[in-house]
């Protein structure tokens, strides 16, 4: 951790992966303006995505490799500053408070808070993790040995990710839904059903219910669903969805709709202000307004972000993906892939193994689930910008749209 001076060229709020990308675009413009980046939590930067993927699944994979502070720590016009809270922001100052008092002056000051986990009526403790940071991780490891038992609660994104690294792991779960399969809300319901299946295939129990209490006993957990439903396990991973940290935002006055409001350039509402990765409502070129809490948006806005803020002029267009494996099965996605949305399934062979799947609003694609099919994201942007300029009267003309490769 740095000494914090009074003033920067740059100050980024948030130590994850938008602010360490935000650095890499503001050096792509200016190799020597000064640069605070002021994370709240303990550990350096981290790759998120390796907490509940390849830490867990590739054994040569240490969180040694997982760290991104390497070029900030390299760079000497740069201040990272971890364990630091910011308790205030002064758009008309240009300054920020932190929690000790201190007050830092900046040129452009980028919002990069994140997110943080929604939370039940089950407590956070040594064995009840709301699994986000790399403290998490480290925690987790030490709980999770291959005679352990452990309850995660969620089978959305991070709830069937961690699910299925631990069982890989030799760890016995339990995996708690809310919902009848995992990944429900995202997954054509047959995919859903399939994917539950293979979870209790690998040993996995699946309970049905949500979480009325629980608590850390001191040697493992005891959790209560609301039908009077206990189970207990060693230790507990809770996953059932994220919220944009905003706070700061509404405090100081700028336009906060889920998530800090940003223009096509993550210009905030008060000057000098930006906002990049899972915090920020951005106006996507392909999409409109909407807000993506996954790893490649908060690399590719972060970067955008500090290349604007050190004097860049485009507009950012991206559109980002995402992507996931869990045990033998994998895909990337692009857009809006919800299951609420009308969808025709392009299986190969008639079968789950392979497929597309195109999420559509009133005959336009909206999202596109590349399930085992790589290297494809390209041209599922093209069929949603292609429909959205030209919308399907017969939306089953998609079929081998994307080929299966």
């Amino acid at each position: 951790m740095s000494q914090v001076q009074e003033s920067y060229d740059y100050v980024v709020v948030g130590a994850g992966v938008a602010a360490t990308s935000a650095v890499k675009g503001i050096r792509s413009q200016d190799p020597s303006g000064t640069v605070a980046v002021l994370g709240s939590e303990p550990d350096r930067p981290v790759y998120r995505p390796d907490l509940s993927k390849a830490l867990w699944l590739d054994a040569e994979k240490s969180l040694d490799d997982s760290w991104l502070s390497g070029d900030l720590e390299d760079d000497d016009a740069v201040d990272l500053l971890t364990d630091t809270t910011v308790s205030a922001i002064d758009p008309g100052a240009h300054a920020v408070r932190l929690a000790d008092g201190t007050t830092v002056t900046y040129g452009k000051l980028l919002l990069a808070t994140g997110a943080e986990p929604r939370t039940l009526d089950l407590q956070p403790g040594p064995r009840v993790l709301y699994y986000r940071t790399a403290a998490d991780y480290q925690r987790l490891r030490t709980l999770a040995g291959p005679d352990s038992h452990v309850v995660v609660v969620g089978g959305g994104y991070i709830g069937s990710e961690i699910a299925s690294a631990l069982v890989q792991n030799d760890v016995s779960v339990t995996l708690v839904l809310d919902l009848e399969d995992v990944q429900e809300q995202m997954f054509p319901r047959a995919l859903a059903a399939s994917l539950t299946k293979a979870f209790t295939d690998r040993g996995v129990t699946v309970v049905h219910g949500s979480v009325s209490a629980g608590e850390d006993t001191g040697d493992g957990v005891r959790i209560r669903l609301d039908d009077g439903t206990e189970v207990v396990g060693d230790a507990a991973v809770v996953g059932v969805g994220v919220q944009p940290r905003t706070g700061l935002a509404e405090a100081a006055g700028l336009e906060v709709d889920n998530g800090v409001v940003v223009d096509e350039h993550l210009r905030t509402s008060a000057e000098d202000v930006y906002a990049a990765g899972d915090v920020a409502s951005y106006p996507d070129a392909l999409l409109g307004r909407r807000r993506v809490e996954h790893v490649d948006q908060a690399e590719k806005s972060g970067e955008h972000a500090g290349k604007v803020m050190a004097g860049a002029g485009e507009a950012y267009e991206y559109t980002p993906i995402f992507w996931s494996d869990i045990f033998d099965a994998g895909y990337e996605a692009v857009g809006e892939t919800k299951s609420d949305l009308d969808m025709v399934e392009d299986w190969k062979d008639g079968q789950l193994g392979t497929g597309v799947v195109y999420y559509l609003k009133q005959g336009s694609v909206r999202g596109v689930l590349l399930w085992n099919v790589w290297d494809s994201t390209d041209q599922a942007r093209e069929v949603i910008r292609e429909t959205r300029d030209a919308p399907l009267d017969d939306p089953e003309v998609l079929r081998g749209r994307i080929p299966f490769g």
